[in-house]
C-alpha cells in the first residue's frame, strides 16, 4: 500500500504529515514507528494526521515517533496549521480540534500563530515548576544550558519520581537579556533531545514569568532549532489566550510503500 506523505518542521521540530480525510490511513503503531525510523522510514520526531472534523476546520491526530498517539504538540500544531493552509483546506484563520480540545490559529506570511490552552494549574517547587501546557512540562532554570547533558539528566527525571511511568517532557532554561529565554528540551515518546518542542517553549516562558525572570508577558525564546516566541494574559494565576509563534515549513514531499 502506498501512501502520499508530507515532511514538515517548525524551528527543526520535524514531522511526517499525511491528509487522511478519506480515513484511509492505517494506524498502527508498528508502522507509524517505522515511518519515523529515521534509517528505514522517512524519519521525523513524530507524524500527524489531518482528519475530517464535524465542528471544526479539522482535527489534529499527532503520534510520537514510538508509534504511540501522544498529547498536544506545539511545533506539530503549527506544522499542521501550515500544512492546511498549503492544501487550502483553510484560509489563514482556521481552528482545529486536537487531543487536548480546541485551537485557533493565523497564518501570518513566513510565522504561524498558534493559540494554546489556558494554564489554570502550575506546581512552583524549589528546583523546578511543573505544569501542562498540552503535555506535561518539567521546567529548570539552568545557568549555562550549553553545558546541560540533556539525554542523560533528562531520561532521568522523565522516568524518576515523581514522574515515574507517565513520564514528563523535561526542559532546561537558560535566562538572557532583553526578554529572552535560551531552551533544551528531552521529549516524552522521542527519548531524546530535540531541536525544539513547542509546549515545552510554552512552558518555559510562563515558568520565566512566575519566577519573575521576565517582566512582559511577551517572551523570546531560542531553541537549538530556532527562534519563536511566546505571549499570553495572566488573571489572578491563570494564563489565558496563550499564543505560540514561530515558522514552519514544508521540507519535501512524496510516497512510501507500507
Amino acid at each position: 500500500m502506498k501512501i502520499k506523505f508530507y515532511k514538515y518542521q517548525g524551528a527543526g521540530n520535524d514531522f511526517v504529515m499525511i491528509d487522511n480525510r478519506d480515513g484511509n490511513f492505517p494506524v498502527n503503531k508498528d508502522t507509524i514507528e517505522h515511518i519515523c525510523d529515521r534509517n528505514f522510514g522517512i524519519g521525523g520526531d513524530g507524524l500527524i494526521l489531518l482528519q475530517n472534523d464535524s465542528d471544526t476546520d479539522f482535527r489534529m491526530v499527532y503520534f510520537n515517533s514510538d508509534g504511540n498517539e501522544s498529547t498536544m504538540c506545539g511545533n506539530g500544531g503549527r506544522c499542521i496549521v501550515r500544512f492546511a493552509h498549503d492544501l487550502e483546506v483553510t484560509d489563514e484563520n482556521m481552528t482545529f480540534n486536537a487531543i487536548d480540545g480546541l485551537h485557533h490559529a493565523v497564518v501570518d506570511g513566513e510565522t504561524i500563530r498558534l493559540q494554546m490552552i489556558d494554564i489554570k494549574e502550575v506546581e512552583d517547587h524549589d528546583k523546578y515548576l511543573f505544569m501542562n501546557t498540552g503535555s506535561p512540562h518539567h521546567v529548570e532554570f539552568v545557568d549555562n544550558v550549553k553545558n546541560v547533558d540533556v539525554y542523560k539528566k533528562g531520561k532521568k527525571i522523565r522516568n524518576g519520581a515523581p514522574y515515574y511511568e507517565t513520564g514528563s517532557n523535561v526542559n532546561f532554561v537558560e535566562v538572557l537579556p532583553n526578554q529572552t529565554l535560551k531552551i533544551r528540551t528531552y521529549e516524552r515518546g522521542v527519548e531524546d533531545e530535540t531541536l525544539a518542542c513547542g509546549t515545552g517553549i510554552t512552558a518555559a516562558a510562563i515558568a520565566s514569568y512566575i519566577r519573575g525572570f521576565v517582566k512582559d508577558n511577551n517572551i523570546n525564546v531560542e531553541a537549538l532549532g530556532g527562534k519563536l516566541s511566546v505571549n499570553f494574559d495572566e488573571k489572578n494565576n491563570t494564563f489565558e489566550n496563550v499564543w505560540l509563534n514561530g515558522p514552519a515549513k514544508r521540507v519535501f514531499e512524496g510516497e512510501i510503500e507500507i
